[in-house]
């Protein structure tokens, strides 16, 4: 039977796997219907204002308390958390070649490396970007995040996220969000799955300001889709695994934990196709900052200065006149990890491949490599349509700090601040 979605971001949804089974007109009766428990989920501090505030309101057939028995350390793997200083790294750019799809059964769990933290988990502040390979789906296994909001962007192979308030599929081009708290298990459709994790440890992602942009372009909410309740009522044991101050832990629970039979809320997880993000952009001359093609962001205290920035780079006209086309050099304060999930980058034709991913830390110089400028220096700029290309940036005002992992992977372009080599010294005092 096909998925069954809502419309909309951050609405007040209220879905139910049976009839009646969320009640009416009050939140906690003293007894609900079916012989369900009454469960709400907190996404927020009680008091936030109206328009950030996130909770649910779950009907389960057992409540959470049994969900939380007594844990013991499980092993971290490559799996990290800000702060996060395992190795020094010298201040360069940095570039990874996909990595590769192993031979081994690796659960989204295992399949986990940490690329680069930023920030402080405990101070909720900051994120991680990771990398997964999935070869295989968690059995009675689930998993909760309990130090940060999880984004996925799925790159290869398609996932299916079961939640405890309804299942999500996902396939390439496509972005998962599982809120903080809220327990799933992951299951592999296909032979193997790669894809690109932003933990998010401050507030929750939320669309940015249209500003004079007005009422339309950029992400629509209408296009974020949130599953309908769906549960399993499985006697079976499972085991729970849960990522806590920077820590896994873990514990066995007597029963399947998805067992919500109807919610109403905004605190749940969700999708979006990155292909229905209509892009603006200058239609005369000029480069405009890659901030008109962010999707989601996550701001903090200090206006402009947000937590993380989801920015992508999609299939688009370009139709400036006497302009560099390309993004240009520039040296930011924001720091950027980026990947490419299909497709050539415009301004890396060569060694940024599909699966790939780059660090451009805060304060540090980057831009197109040599090819890249030669060509756009010279083009005919006539209108010109990237097609089949679709690349993101993970951007976020604290510097990210590699993992050891990330450092010393075999997949690391070690070459890559030479595709900035050859640029050439075109100064000539007397040629204005």
């Amino acid at each position: 039977m096909p998925l069954k979605y809502m419309s909309g971001f951050a609405n007040d949804f209220e879905t139910e796997a049976l009839p009646g089974a969320v009640p009416q007109g009050r939140n906690s009766p003293q007894k609900c219907p079916y012989g369900l428990y009454a469960e709400q989920l907190s996404g927020t501090p009680f008091t936030a204002p109206r328009a950030q505030n996130q909770r649910t309101w779950a009907y389960r057939i057992r409540p959470s308390v049994l969900h939380s028995g007594r844990f013991e350390k499980a092993d971290d793997g490559l799996w990290r958390t800000a702060p996060c200083r395992e190795i020094e790294t010298p201040p360069a750019q940095s570039r990874w070649s996909p990595a590769p799809i192993p031979l081994e059964k690796l659960t989204f769990l295992q399949g986990m490396r940490t690329m680069t933290t930023a920030g402080d988990a405990a101070a909720q502040t900051g994120m991680a970007a990771n990398i997964f390979v999935v070869t295989q789906s968690m059995a009675n296994e689930v998993f909760c995040n309990g130090d940060a909001e999880m984004l996925i962007v799925l790159q290869q192979g398609a996932l299916r996220f079961v939640t405890e308030l309804g299942i999500i599929e996902a396939a390439p081009g496509e972005i998962v969000v599982i809120p903080r708290g809220l327990k799933h298990r992951v299951e592999i459709l296909g032979e193997s799955a790669r894809g690109y994790l932003c933990e998010n440890y401050g507030a929750s992602f939320r669309l940015p300001e249209r500003g004079p942009i007005g009422a339309n372009c950029l992400a629509n909410s209408r296009d974020f889709l949130t599953p309908v309740a769906w549960y399993e009522d499985n006697e079976q044991p499972h085991i729970l695994y849960l990522k806590s101050g920077g820590s896994m832990w873990r514990t066995r629970i007597a029963q399947s934990p998805f067992d919500v039979v109807g919610w109403h809320g905004n605190f749940a997880p969700y999708k979006y196709d990155l292909r229905r993000f209509s892009p603006v952009s200058a239609v005369l001359f000029d480069h405009a900052d890659p901030s008109i093609y962010t999707v989601m962001t996550v701001p903090t205290d200090t206006p402009g200065m947000a937590n993380i920035d989801l920015v992508i780079f999609p299939e688009r006209w370009l139709t400036q006149e006497n302009t560099f086309r390309p993004p240009w050099y520039h040296i930011n304060i924001m720091s950027e990890f980026m990947g490419l999930i299909y497709g050539v980058y415009d301004a890396k034709p060569q060694g940024f491949v599909p699966g790939g991913a780059s660090l451009h830390n805060s304060m540090l110089p980057h831009g197109p490599d040599l090819q890249s400028f030669e060509h756009a220096s010279n083009a005919e700029l006539k209108p010109v349509k990237l097609e089949n290309t679709l690349a993101f940036m993970f951007e976020t005002r604290f510097a990210q700090i590699p993992t050891k992992h990330a450092a010393e992977a075999a997949h690391r372009q070690d070459d890559y601040v030479d595709v900035w080599k050859g640029l050439k010294k075109h100064f000539d005092p007397t040629k204005p």
